[in-house]
């Protein structure tokens, strides 16, 4: 996983690379990008460094029955 997070203009960006379409742990979703947890970043505010937690997923309602 690569994640690279920028601020430009007073806005937060985020760059994540997608995967292959993965069972989440609960078999609830399809994961497509996660950061699997809490991410210290070298972006800050206030001096103080930006922690990301990302999950992006696929819900089953929107993509058919169940695997």
């Amino acid at each position: 996983m690569t994640m690279k997070v920028e601020i430009k203009d007073n806005k937060l960006f985020i760059e994540i690379d997608l995967e292959e379409p993965t069972p989440s742990s609960s078999g609830k979703t399809l994961v497509v990008a996660s950061t699997h947890g809490n991410i210290v970043t070298t972006a800050k505010v206030n001096d103080k460094p930006i922690t990301i937690g990302l999950n992006a997923y696929l819900c089953f309602s929107t993509i058919g029955p169940r695997l």
